[in-house]
């Protein structure tokens, strides 16, 4: 791994702006907020990169939407590096779009498929956790994926399941992947409990390591559709015109459905980084200052007799005070307020299609 010019990363920068509405918008959803302080998650997940994946060999795939907010962060990429799906086409056309892309640079090369809107603050663990995918792409033709060791019996989660440890010859890394038995659908939370009590399963973390050899046979066994836009990407003269006019007739799939769960060899490293999806107001509460009666808060605040709230104030100047209230979400920004019950954070994501166009 002393030679790291084969590797390529492909970060995932779409997705809608909801679950953290109204902070989040259309054209700013989670990954572009700097919601800690400490840059935004994309900014976060190019940075983790440093030293195992060349800067000119890091691309971002984006929606036109958010365009202009990727490039304003993702300024140490080369801008022909920031990539904007011309339509939405779920994620197996989104990384045939990024394995065309690196084919046509190096069609040998190791490619990493990353989401941008994960919190991961251990990057040396991080690091060493890919370095492992990486080499274990290199001596075999099996699709890499890594895997979270569950903490509960999440049911928002899909589960990969997990056999016997990997024989790959010439193989020498610390963490020896598994061979991947099956994935599994997100469960109801009793057979979640089932998952946990049995062990030998991890959450799906929507991150893959492989070889462009064996991804791309793998689309040709399973999704010739992909395989042959792939195929078109890594032969084209105008890539921007092929993506134009091919992208769109894409069929919308998952990668999981196109050739993850049909692939013939999968394997799974379990991760030993922190991990967090942040899914949720209440997944950013954990990270957020604790004052008293519970109440978590990005600013001060002033409280009576109120426990167990969630208050994130974007708003300069201005300042929030609660009074007998308790279990809620509060957010203020410069141009709206949001005044949740906690526990349906998870819905927030419905009032988009409610709201006026221009806060969404």
């Amino acid at each position: 791994m002393s030679d790291s010019s084969h590797n390529y990363a492909l970060i995932l920068a779409g997705g809608s702006g909801t679950r953290f509405w109204p902070l989040s918008r259309d054209t700013k959803p989670k990954q572009l907020l700097d919601l800690f302080d400490n840059g935004t998650m994309l900014e976060q997940t190019i940075r983790r990169l440093e030293g195992l994946v060349p800067v000119e060999n890091i691309l971002i795939l984006t929606n036109q939407k958010q365009e202009p907010s990727v490039r304003a962060i993702a300024t140490m990429l080369p801008a022909e590096n920031i990539f904007a799906e011309p339509a939405k086409r779920d994620t197996a056309p989104a990384v045939a779009l990024g394995i065309g892309l690196i084919a046509a640079r190096d069609p040998e090369a190791l490619m990493m498929v990353l989401p941008s809107d994960q919190l991961i603050t251990d990057t040396d663990a991080y690091q060493a956790v890919m370095k492992d995918a990486l080499l274990s792409a290199a001596h075999c033709d099996g699709l890499v994926t890594i895997g979270i060791k569950p903490t509960w019996p999440c049911p928002s989660y899909g589960y990969i399941e997990r056999g016997e440890r990997a024989r790959i010859p010439g193989l020498d890394c610390e963490n020896l992947p598994y061979e991947v038995k099956r994935f599994r659908e997100k469960p109801s939370p009793d057979l979640a409990e089932q998952f946990l009590a049995q062990g030998g399963f991890c959450w799906n973390a929507g991150m893959f390591v492989w070889s462009l050899p064996s991804v791309i046979a793998e689309l040709s066994r399973n999704a010739p559709q992909l395989a042959e836009f792939v195929s078109e990407l890594r032969h084209s003269t105008d890539l921007k015109a092929t993506v134009d006019r091919q992208f769109p007739q894409l069929t919308p799939i998952s990668i999981d459905y196109a050739i993850m769960e049909k692939a013939r060899r999968v394997l799974n490293i379990e991760a030993t980084f922190d991990w967090d999806d942040v899914g949720s107001w209440i997944s950013i509460a954990k990270y957020l200052p604790t004052c008293a009666a519970n109440n978590s808060t990005n600013v001060s605040i002033s409280q009576i007799d109120s426990e167990n709230n969630i208050v994130f104030n974007a708003r300069k100047g201005s300042h929030v005070a609660l009074l007998g209230v308790d279990d809620l979400i509060v957010v203020q920004t410069e141009d709206a307020l949001l005044v949740a019950n906690r526990h349906q954070a998870d819905a927030i994501k419905k009032l988009a299609d409610i709201l006026p166009r221009e806060l969404t």
